[in-house]
């Protein structure tokens, strides 16, 4: 059939509206045992027979430098569900019995649609999973808790009401521009496949393998050294689960990133299969606006199982077409990996004559409540740290949509279907990633800086590792005192003295200076509302004006702290949008979907907006005084005082203190 580029695109406009408004279901969700069973009983799982085989050249090979992110990931706000994109001040009080009214905005976003429209009071706009948030929303409410009123000028029913934040990955909450993503001397797996991928960086410096195809499905997917402009997204999945077939003892084919349009991805599909002995799609199984594969799947074979009671996985397609199996994995990274693990990774190590993967495990004690969802397994990856009452993991939060955080976790937790939630301090089983925990000889928890980049790469140096865990300042204190990390990097100001961090120095924690780091207003340039004022003036201008968007950042952080004191009580617009980074304050300023901000002035630049400063502002060190001792803190400490890493910090728009 041909079709005018005109047809196609109308046609597939008008399919992401019907399916936003009208979500199909999937075929049957089973649980992970139900699943595996099907899709073996179907399988050929005899070795096959030897041969001599010829992305992946830097699997398996050694950093020669340090790898730092240029980009964000996510690169712009972006929804976790979908849904509609909403204000959350219009749905507070919202239930069953009185949902709250809104306006539906004549917009669809898609994964790959720039929004064109702002989300006013009272108004609401639909949008799928991973599309890119609209000026003026701050919170994503699910289909599942609205009804669409088919009466009159479009509207919906919102049913659940929507706290601020809810359902979105801010920019730059997985990977953050600047940061160092990966060390010299590393030697690269999978996980640092797709985190690189993730950064569109293209360059770094046999038996007979099952050969295994793999797609890619989205028409937001931009590939690895191509520019990148929202909303589109590097296509790291293509990248990371080539090098998981790798490993697993499989021949990966990756054949590209194809756009959400069944007769293109049906060709690919025919092409995958003609050459490969297995085919894996990542994306397009769920059933949101623009899922296609699992329909192709449908139309080409037989489909096995669509639908498994996990978290993260539940869109989760095994199918089977031409007595070859295809599996259709969720898109974000997260779920993909998962899945692929539990399903694909033991028929590609069967058809390797591979013996069956063996987890290690431990126990550990899980320092906070974990809500979980009730009906689905769910698998929580975690993080390793000892503390004085014994082994800690540490939830890993980014989300399925985050490329780091496989290389983060030493392990994950099941959480049982039937169980709503994990209670703070529960021991669990930990299923450990690798033969063994990877135990740093430092654990550094608080808030995250550029410059503590080049203190932990000159603790590198002095042959030390160290684990950075983001937890924000009110994040480390906790840690620091219940002795679950041996350093914790502060900002936080006394209200009552104006200084910073000295009130933080209780019993058993010493305060180390650090740098100073100026603070200040960000705005585009340009921008007649900001240039040449003072923050002090600016802020009262935009606080006066309804129509200026501010970004806030979240409770417990440093920054946050100095902001509502620079406000004292008013809560201008926009006030409830609260990430939580630096990056992603900048992101938004710089992408027009909010006006003004207070950040650090190194992220101001990297972002190329405007600054005033506000106030100087001290990042310091809380370390655990019992654990002074130990090579690792001395060395950390040393460190700090070297004349050549304060250098660095200096470059990077940092004061080092007094040493």
């Amino acid at each position: 059939m041909n079709e005018t580029p005109k047809r196609k695109k109308a046609e597939d406009l008008l399919a992401r509206v019907r399916a936003a408004a009208r979500q199909e279901q999937f075929l049957e969700v089973v649980s992970a045992e139900q699943a595996r069973a099907r899709f073996e009983k179907h399988l050929d799982l005899s070795p096959l027979s030897p041969e001599r085989v010829g992305l992946a050249a830097a699997l398996g090979r050694v950093l020669a430098h340090d790898v730092v992110a240029a980009v964000d990931a996510p690169p712009f706000d972006r929804s976790n569900v979908d849904g509609f994109a909403v204000r959350a001040t219009d749905t507070t009080g919202a239930s069953d019995a009185a949902p709250k009214l809104l306006a539906l905005n004549p917009e669809v976003i898609a994964c790959g649609v720039a929004p064109a429209l702002q989300v006013a009071p009272g108004t609401a706009t639909t949008i799928a999973t991973g599309g890119l948030i609209p000026r003026g929303a701050d919170a994503v409410v699910m289909i599942e808790h609205t009804e669409l009123l088919e009466q009159g000028e479009p509207r919906i029913e919102v049913r659940r009401a929507a706290a601020p934040g809810q359902f979105i990955s801010y920019a730059g909450s997985d990977i953050a521009r600047g940061e160092t993503l990966l060390r010299r001397g590393t030697r690269i797996g999978s996980r640092e496949i797709g985190m690189l991928a993730a950064c569109g960086l293209a360059d770094v410096d046999v038996v007979r393998r099952p050969r295994v195809a793999v797609l890619s499905t989205g028409d937001e997917l931009v590939q690895p050294g191509e520019p990148l402009k929202p909303p589109g997204v590097y296509d790291s999945n293509g990248a990371i689960l080539a090098a998981a077939i790798r490993e697993a003892g499989g021949e990966p084919l990756p054949l590209g990133a194809f756009p959400d349009h069944a007769a293109v991805l049906e060709r690919a599909v025919r092409n995958a299969l003609a050459q490969a002995d297995m085919v894996v799609v990542s994306g397009g199984t769920s059933k949101g606006a623009g899922d296609l594969s699992h329909t192709v799947v449908s139309s080409l074979g037989q489909i096995l199982v669509h639908g498994v009671a996990l978290k993260p996985g539940k869109p989760l397609c095994l199918g089977l077409i031409d007595n070859k199996p295809i599996v259709v994995l969720p898109g974000f990274p997260t779920s993909a990996i998962f899945t692929f693990h539990a399903y694909v990774a033991p028929a590609i190590r069967a058809r390797a004559g591979l013996p069956p993967e063996a987890a290690a495990t431990l126990m550990a004690e899980v320092p906070v409540r974990v809500a979980s969802e009730l009906g689905r397994k769910e698998f929580l990856l975690v993080s390793l740290v000892e503390s004085d009452r014994g082994t800690v993991a540490f939830p890993i939060t980014k989300g399925s949509g985050a490329v780091t955080s496989f290389s983060q976790a030493d392990g994950f937790i099941e959480i049982d279907a039937l169980a709503g939630a994990l209670d703070a301090a529960s021991e669990v089983q930990v299923t450990l990633i690798g033969d063994v925990a990877d135990v740093p000889d430092l654990v550094i928890m608080g808030s995250h800086d550029v410059a503590l980049d080049v203190v932990v790469g000159a603790l590198a140096e002095r042959g030390f590792s160290a684990r950075v865990l983001a937890v924000g300042s009110q994040g480390g204190v906790t840690a620091a005192s219940h002795g679950q990390c041996d350093i914790a990097p502060v900002h936080l100001i006394d209200p009552a003295t104006g200084k910073y961090n000295v009130h933080l120095a209780t019993a058993g924690l010493t305060l180390v200076p650090g740098w100073r780091r100026m603070q200040g207003v960000l705005f585009r340039p340009g921008d007649t509302r900001f240039e040449a004022r003072s923050a002090q003036a600016a802020i009262k201008t935009a606080l006066a004006d309804p129509a200026m968007l501010m970004v806030n950042r979240n409770a417990g952080s440093g920054t946050r702290v100095l902001i509502d004191k620079l406000l004292a009580g008013s809560r201008p617009p926009g006030y409830a949008n609260q990430p939580k980074s630096h990056n992603a304050v900048a992101a938004a300023i710089a992408q027009n979907r909010a006006d003004w901000g207070l950040a650090i002035e190194p992220v101001c630049k990297l972002y190329g907006l405007g600054f005033l400063p506000v106030a100087p502002e001290h990042y310091d060190f809380l370390v655990v005084e019992k654990r002074r001792d130990r090579p690792a803190v001395q060395a950390f400490l040393a460190a700090l005082r070297d004349e050549e890493t304060r250098a660095r910090i200096r470059a990077l728009g940092m004061q080092p203190a007094a040493s």
